[in-house]
């Protein structure tokens, strides 16, 4: 399964629209054009009109009378994410989208008290990759939200992939919690939490997935690996998912897969009451549009 297998996916799951908090910048403009183009959704764009309006034009898209798109003018960013979050919150829109802005702006409406989007669950990032050489989509959590997740944190951020795991196709998706060992070592607490989930999964008190930890990147995805080291499991060289047990390890894992090598990323929010498209904004066009994509299979109407 390939990355532009989400783009079928979020056309089958039928009328949805995104709000975009900030929407002036030409990345932005050029996958929310793109996503146009390929029917996956409607939007509604918050920020600077005539920025906006100047971006249609740059790149040479009729798209100002267009009934799928709508441009509402904020006079500032904060203005701009409080906007797009209560279009959400009023069911306006079915996806928030992260533009021109910093995160920390966004997440503050997000974190809202009165019109937020909140449900009391741990939010999280996990993103899907496409890497080259690779025979499988493979989803890693988390690698820009939770700094150093405790146990309690790990299986809600465990329970937010396996969701969207599913969103996607993956029926019973196979968690490798992940750590610099594949033995439980009392000095590492990133190997107990490890055991632990493993065998709250083993009890029922996670469910709909097969975790197994702790595993070393190498035998988490490699048959071979896994086949060295003895390890005997149904996750080992097998994982769809890797937990990673600190944003330090997230972060340069994502970011070592994109510039090393050279894979595609669609990464979302979730644990709110809608999903979130929060990339980067140094992100590429097409992982944005890959982002959105994904986020419109997390849509649960």
């Amino acid at each position: 399964m390939l990355l532009d297998s989400l783009f079928n996916q979020a056309t089958r799951k039928g009328h949805n629209t995104v709000a975009v908090a900030a929407a002036d910048t030409a990345e932005v403009m050029e996958a929310v054009i793109d996503a146009l183009k390929r029917n996956l959704a409607e939007f509604i764009l918050y920020g600077d009109q005539e920025k906006i309006r100047l971006l249609l034009k740059l790149q040479k898209h009729d798209l100002l009378n267009n009934h799928k798109l709508r441009i509402v003018h904020s006079e500032s960013a904060d203005v701009a994410a409080e906007s797009a979050v209560q279009a959400v919150f009023n069911k306006q829109a079915n996806v928030l989208m992260k533009g021109n802005i910093p995160s920390s702006t966004l997440l503050k409406a997000v974190l809202n008290k009165e019109y937020g989007l909140r449900t009391g669950n741990v939010l999280s990032h996990t993103s899907v990759f496409e890497i080259p050489g690779y025979n499988q989509l493979i989803l890693i959590t988390d690698a820009a939200m939770n700094i150093a997740p405790n146990l309690g944190q790990k299986v809600q951020i465990v329970n937010n992939s396996v969701t969207l795991a599913k969103s996607i196709g993956i029926e019973m998706p196979k968690v490798a919690v992940i750590a610099a060992v594949e033995v439980v070592n009392p000095d590492m607490p990133a190997t107990l939490d490890a055991a632990a989930l493993t065998m709250m999964n083993r009890r029922g008190q996670i469910k709909g997935c097969i975790v197994d930890g702790p595993l070393g990147l190498d035998n988490a995805i490699s048959e071979l690996a896994a086949e060295h080291k003895g390890i005997n499991s149904d996750v080992a060289g097998r994982a769809d998912i890797l937990l990673v047990p600190s944003i330090e390890v997230g972060n340069v894992l994502y970011k070592s897969l994109i510039y090393f090598a050279k894979a595609k990323v669609g990464a979302v929010l979730t644990g709110a009451s809608a999903p979130i498209v929060l990339t980067s904004r140094a992100d590429s066009a097409e992982s944005k549009l890959y982002s959105l994509a994904l986020a419109l299979c997390c849509v649960n109407k």
